[in-house]
């Protein structure tokens, strides 16, 4: 008779953010790379505002000036390994969660993590000009999708693979209302013709920065509109970033853990997984654009928040929202 391999908690942690973080450094390389885009002559520093102001790092910097000056922001989140928001911290946390978890992850998602470790930490300032940050930005999406795709053929389906997925599939949803976040931040002009022209171009860098272009032109008419592409951003049921599938992708995982893996307290991270696919959903899209676009993604944002706190306090031991280090040691404690 199989009997499943019991699964300690803070194994469970443990998987929960090394999946959390690889998925933020992806995101956080689409951030960037979409604020680049938005760049024009003149307004440099409002884009490069936005970003730190949606990451919620005003505080790192001693004035406006400095949070807008775009070398110091690419230099924040590319180079500085102090910075808990920033691509080396974010990387350095998942692999040495990787290293705890070597029982548990295969020998290619271990070889690969640490190439990928190696590359970032081998990024300097040369890296971070014009076309030159492009290409870098999306080598680390690349090298994530790498990882991504290797986990997918090589690790096992047991508890410990819920979890992965329950911690990607809620960054991913935090991810992409901040991508649609930035959008909202930014000016457009107020001639009626040009504020056409640049709210397509920002919506078109949006939606290729989410990786969705291709898939949104297949649905969308030739006129689209900002509700088509924030409803398809936060709703559509079939595209892999959506907000929507992603909650509806954690309820299936967490249904999972209590179908198949018979683990208690399942009830509350599903009913809070539940309550805020009803959210998403309850109003149309229109009138959420008629309203307040930052207060309802924020909103969104607590109740990702949320959700991920009810699955740490149903599962694992001492949670803490975002632990100064994921991989710091935990008391053992099976599940």
């Amino acid at each position: 008779m199989r009997v499943e391999p019991v699964l300690l908690a803070r194994d469970a942690e443990g998987l929960f953010w090394m999946a959390r973080y690889l998925e933020r450094v992806e995101n956080l390389a689409r951030l960037i790379d979409v604020v680049q885009s938005f760049e024009s002559p003149g307004r440099e520093a409002e884009s490069w505002t936005a970003l730190v102001a949606i990451m919620s790092d005003q505080d790192k910097f001693e004035s406006y000036d400095a949070a807008s000056d775009p070398d110091a922001v690419k230099r924040l989140y590319l180079l500085d390994p102090t910075n808990p928001t920033g691509i080396p911290f974010c990387l350095d946390n998942a692999r040495t969660n990787a290293r705890t978890l070597r029982p548990l992850i295969s020998t290619e998602m271990w070889r690969q993590i640490n190439v990928f470790h190696r590359f970032v930490m081998r990024i300097d300032t040369g890296d971070l000009d014009g076309d030159r940050l492009s290409r870098l930005c999306t080598k680390i999406k690349e090298s994530v999708q790498t990882h991504t795709g290797i986990t997918e053929g090589t690790m096992y389906r047991d508890q410990g693979w819920q979890f992965y997925q329950l911690g990607r599939l809620v960054e991913r949803a935090d991810q992409t209302t901040r991508l649609l976040d930035i959008k909202y931040r930014l000016l457009v002009p107020r001639d009626r013709e040009a504020r056409r022209v640049t709210e397509l171009t920002m919506w078109n860098a949006v939606l290729r920065a989410a990786a969705g272009y291709h898939a949104f032109k297949r649905l969308a008419r030739a006129e689209f509109s900002a509700e088509d592409v924030a409803g398809f951003l936060l709703r559509d049921p079939s595209f892999p970033r959506s907000v929507c599938l992603s909650v509806r992708r954690a309820e299936y995982h967490l249904d999972e853990l209590r179908r198949i893996h018979h683990l208690p307290h399942t009830s509350g991270p599903i009913e809070q997984a539940e309550y805020l696919r009803e959210f998403l959903l309850e109003r149309p899209m229109s009138e959420v654009l008629d309203g307040d676009l930052h207060d309802y993604l924020d909103r969104v944002q607590i109740q990702l928040s949320e959700l991920a706190g009810s699955i740490g306090r149903a599962f694992f031991r001492d949670w803490k929202p975002e632990p100064a280090s994921v991989a710091a040691p935990l008391q053992s404690q099976t599940m």
